[in-house]
Order: C-alpha cells, then structure tokens, then sequence
C-alpha cells in the first residue's frame, strides 16, 4: 500500500456494500465529504479493470455523505430516509492498479426536500470519472 493521501483518515461509516472494498478512506472539507481508496485487485472486472460498478456506488456514497454533511452544517436534520432518485456517471478515463482514487462531491443544489450533487473522480492528477446524483429525503 501507498501512503494515504494528505487529510484523509479511515472511513469508520462502513456499510455491507463498502465492506469488501475496505479500506477506504475519507475527509471532511467545509460541507464536503470525499472519499479515497487505493485500487487492489479485488476491486477489478474479469478483464483486470477497475469495475465502473465500484466507482457508481462510492461516488453515489459520497454525494449523499455530503448531503449529510451540508445538512447538518445547515442544522438541518441528518438524511437517514434521503434516497437516491437519479444516477449519472460519466466514465472519462481508466485508472490502474495501484492508484489512488479520490472522489471529491460538491453541490448544484439543495432544497428543502431534493438535492443534486456532482462528483470528480480524480487518479492521480487525472478526472477519470464525471458523476451527478439527486436525491429525495424528509
């Protein structure tokens, strides 16, 4: 394993889904929560890629970490019932074993009761992927 990026401490929000990409590693930034994980093996496809299924999934995490966070800073109430409505990823580049994925979420917009939000997926200095995600909570 590689050194953690600078700010990033181990993601203790773990989740059956997330549970065997461990470890995975975050860092709360003003009402952004982002993510980090090193690419390994078991995070690959049949053909040896990194799976666009893992990428979809913590990037969707981290848009509705972020919402939490963003609501919370609001005093708003946490998002236990928030649920995701849409899903867009948009797939730029690869990204190889051994590198760092960083997911860094910010907002569109937040309402009272709806939120888009926007994720860069970066490896290394590179955007490797592009995600948006709304969501509907109470």
């Amino acid at each position: 394993m590689t050194a953690v990026p600078d700010g990033f401490e181990l993601h203790t929000r773990t989740s059956p889904l997330t549970a065997p990409w461990e470890p995975i590693y975050a860092r709360r930034h003003a009402e952004r929560y982002l993510l980090a994980l090193e690419i390994r093996t078991a995070h690959t496809n049949s053909r040896g890629l990194l799976h666009g299924g893992l990428i979809a999934a913590l990037a969707d995490n981290a848009m509705g970490l972020s919402l939490g966070e963003m609501l919370a800073a609001e005093g708003r109430p946490a998002t236990r019932g928030a649920i995701t409505t849409s899903l867009s990823i948009d797939y730029l580049d690869r990204a190889d074993i051994g590198e760092w994925l960083v997911f860094t979420t910010g907002f569109i917009h937040a309402g009272k009761r709806t939120a888009v939000t926007e994720a860069i997926v970066t490896a290394g200095d590179r955007v490797i992927v592009r995600a948006n995600a709304a969501f509907a909570f109470s």
